[in-house]
Order: C-alpha cells, then sequence, then structure tokens
C-alpha cells in the first residue's frame, strides 16, 4: 500500500477555525491522484493555537483508495463543521482503522497521550463506543461495526499511543 502524509502546522490565531476547512485546497485533485493508484493513503493535519486564550484545535483527515472502491474519507481532531462554522470541541476525535478478518474484527486506534488503564470502549449491539482521557487528553469515538461480535471473549492491547482491539465475530446461526 502506496502511504502518503503530509503535516502541515499553522499556529495564528488570526487565522480562525474557518480557515481549517479552507486549507484543504487541491481535494478534489487528491482524490483523482488516488483514484488513479491501484490501492493508497494520504493524511493531512494541523493545529491552530492561541497560547494567550488557551485554545487548541487540531484538525485532520485521511483519504484511503483501494481495491476499486471509493474512496473513504475519515475526519479525527477536534474540530467539527456544524453546517454553519467550525467548531472546537474539547474531546478529540482518533483516528480509527478497523479490519474485518476471516473470524475476528480488528479495530486499531490512534490514542497518544493515555495510559491503557486511561482506555475505556463499550459495544451496543454493532455499535462500538471507544472513549480515553488522561489529563488534557481526551478522545472519543463511535464506530459502526461491520458484523456481529463476541464482546466476552474481547482482547486488547495498548503500547506507544496505538490501541488495538480483537472482537471475535459471532456465529451465524
Amino acid at each position: 500500500m502506496v502511504r502518503k502524509t503530509s503535516h502541515e502546522s499553522k499556529h495564528n490565531s488570526d487565522a480562525g477555525a474557518g480557515s481549517i476547512f479552507r486549507s484543504f485546497g487541491g481535494f478534489v485533485d487528491l482524490l483523482t491522484k488516488l483514484s488513479e493508484q491501484a490501492t493508497g493513503e494520504w493524511t493531512k493535519s494541523g493545529e491552530v493555537g492561541d497560547d494567550k486564550k488557551g485554545v487548541k484545535a487540531v484538525y485532520g483527515f485521511s483519504v484511503r483508495v483501494g481495491g476499486g472502491s471509493k474512496p473513504s474519507i475519515e475526519q479525527f481532531g477536534n474540530v467539527k463543521d456544524d453546517g454553519q462554522k467550525a467548531v472546537v470541541e474539547e474531546t478529540r476525535e482518533p483516528m480509527v482503522d478497523v479490519f474485518d478478518e476471516d473470524d475476528h474484527l480488528a479495530i486499531v486506534a490512534e490514542l497518544p497521550g493515555v495510559a491503557a488503564e486511561d482506555i475505556r470502549y463499550e459495544l451496543k449491539d454493532d455499535i462500538l463506543n471507544l472513549s480515553a482521557a488522561h489529563g488534557e487528553k481526551k478522545y472519543r469515538k463511535e464506530i459502526l461495526l461491520p458484523a456481529a461480535v463476541v464482546a466476552r471473549k474481547a482482547t486488547s492491547s495498548y503500547r506507544n499511543g496505538i490501541f488495538e482491539l480483537n472482537l471475535p465475530k459471532a456465529k451465524k446461526s
């Protein structure tokens, strides 16, 4: 898989949260380039901060193309577009990948700055709620699972900011 990563940072309080979404120029060109490749991933992220006011916005997105399917776009960070304006939330949305294997689902989440005991997950039917908090680092994400799982047989690990959760698939009756 080709992985292209671009990290841009802006530390200008005059830029405003609205400029965050405008800073993703060339997005259509990106999708065109990725669609010409068999597989690929491109990530762009940045920060906007104001040291005087204590405001810090972290934003980004990942575009993934593979196997002739449509591009998959996933946002992450603590900046949300409410349709009117960009809003900076206290809780960040982590980058999460869900891998549908033969007998289990593997969920991989980037949760830097927390400890293993700070991570919580809850399963309700086919929805996984993942959260973690340690000091100022707060994460939360709701994930729709592609298959039914057996929650009581889940296993997890956490190392170097990466949380992995393996959920065995439920037997089809």
